[in-house]
């Protein structure tokens, strides 16, 4: 069994890979404060939870755009699973060509997101991640990853009204009954998700048009099936992308010489 970890900024995805097949799979909030022996222990006690022995776990491997718990992470694999977790980052085999102007830029997830989707649904493509930051990725017909989009994430466009404008609540996300809101929170409802429809929805008109091709549009991230509500845009909803991702990696590095 693999263990399969993505670090991000707000959530961190675990999951255990029997082969090829994602068995289990936990959701937690990222913290940089954690020592090594807390994040040891919530493991184990996931896994124990599960089911799943911890002597199964024959290998780890770790994305992560927070890079100080990577140290961490990497004590903690050494001591409780005694083996070396795989860090993706630099040098890291991925099977694709980054088209970037500085490949070291491009954050972990994004790349092991790009490997996940173009195995899955081939090129060319763009990859939606509704996670801190809405993301959008883009892979070329020939599986070379070119480039994306970055913008400010939907809890974060959120939070940034709330804290600017004294008398605006905090809220969350949920696709409103209407667009027209008839009290506070159902206007910031309305206007952050048909928003950020309308956001998604010109950014992948614009890249489709650069590239003059038709391309696929992949969603993936927590807020993504509800988001798929509001539009017809996405030709699939993938909410483990990067778990999938992470294990292609693990194997391609494996088998590589």
């Amino acid at each position: 069994m693999i263990l399969a970890i993505d670090v991000g900024n707000t959530n961190t995805v675990i999951g255990v890979f029997c082969g090829d097949r994602l068995c289990a799979a936990y959701r937690v909030a990222t913290s940089r404060e954690k020592t090594d022996d807390e994040w040891g222990m919530l493991i184990m006690q996931l896994l124990k939870f599960s089911s799943i022995p911890t002597s199964e776990i024959a290998g780890i491997i770790l994305s992560s755009v927070v890079p100080p718990v990577i140290t961490v992470f990497e004590k903690m694999a050494r001591k409780y699973f005694g083996c070396t977790a795989d860090v993706v980052g630099p040098g890291t085999k991925t099977g694709m060509a980054i088209k970037y102007e500085n490949p070291k830029e491009v954050g972990a997830d994004r790349i092991v997101n790009a490997v996940a989707a173009y195995e899955l649904y081939g090129g060319p493509l763009v990859i939606v991640d509704f996670g801190t930051a809405t993301t959008f990725d883009v892979v070329d017909h020939d599986g070379a990853y070119i480039g994306g989009v970055i913008a400010p994430g939907v809890n974060l466009s959120l939070e940034a009204l709330h804290m600017a404008a004294a008398a605006l609540p905090h809220v969350d996300v949920a696709r409103p009954a209407k667009a027209i809101g008839t009290n506070t929170v159902a206007c910031m409802q309305s206007g952050v998700y048909w928003g950020y429809i309308g956001l998604v929805e010109v950014i992948v008109r614009e890249v489709r048009r650069e590239r003059d091709r038709p391309m696929k549009v992949i969603a993936t991230g927590g807020l993504a099936s509800l988001f798929a509500q509001g539009t017809e845009l996405f030709d699939s909803i993938e909410d483990d992308l990067t778990m999938h991702g992470l294990v292609l990696i693990n194997a391609y590095n494996k088998d590589a010489p």
